[in-house]
């Protein structure tokens, strides 16, 4: 089904201590080892499952990395394993790869967020392609997750006020709307403004608007501007 390619350097210490990690899970054996081989081909790290539950088993869902899912499996099917995840609030990438799929379920999981839906036997560069895009997307959502987990850090230190300013500052309010919005005066706006800007390590308005549009949406309807 897969033909090898050119050997990487997936063995180094180094490289597997910084690289993302592909998940195959697969009951067939024979795929998971090509799926393995190709991927370790390329200088990538993998490790493989026979089952869903093995998988959750190990620990390792949590690793930055993709999933490559068989969909149809004995207990939880990768399907139900993807919903799972969504549920629970992980964005892991996945890769689907089967050989019984169909129209409706090709729909079903790149609706619920799927990478690809691929049908065996597939060709080397089609699978690597979409691990490479499973790949970015994580490293992608996982950067997001760090600035919005850093910006509610910073937002901890603002004072009720400053809250209250920065999300004014925020919809687009000018210092003398904000003012009378909130029954003090413009001088004492623009000195909640400074502060939330030093505290916020924002150089600019438009990096402090893109810091407050980063923040939860549950986070900013607050009207104290931070989750309860």
């Amino acid at each position: 089904m897969l033909a090898q390619t050119q050997g990487g350097m997936a063995g180094h210490p180094a490289a597997q201590a910084t690289q993302p990690l592909v998940i195959i899970v697969d009951d067939d054996p024979r795929v998971r080892e090509a799926l393995r081989e190709l991927i370790l081909s390329v200088g990538m790290q993998a490790v493989c499952f026979g089952s869903t539950r093995d998988l959750l088993d190990a620990g390792v869902i949590e690793k930055p990395g993709c999933l490559i899912l068989d969909v149809r499996m004995p207990g939880v099917s990768g399907l139900d394993l993807q919903h799972n995840l969504a549920a629970a609030g992980n964005p892991k990438p996945i890769v689907f790869l089967t050989g019984h799929g169909d129209i409706p379920m090709t729909v079903q999981a790149m609706k619920a967020g799927a990478v690809d839906f691929l049908t065996k036997p597939v060709r080397d560069q089609t699978l690597l392609d979409a691990v490479m895009a499973a790949i970015e997307r994580d490293l992608l959502q996982r950067s997001k997750a760090e600035i919005v987990s850093r910006n509610l850090t910073l937002l901890q230190t603002l004072t009720p006020r400053e809250r209250e300013v920065f999300a004014e500052v925020a919809r687009g309010r000018v210092t003398k709307q904000i003012a009378f919005d909130l029954g003090i005066s413009e001088v004492t706006v623009k000195l909640h403004r400074g502060n939330v800007m030093r505290k916020m390590q924002a150089a600019s308005i438009g990096e402090l608007i893109r810091a407050y549009e980063a923040l939860p949406a549950r986070v900013r309807e607050s009207s104290a501007g931070i989750a309860p």
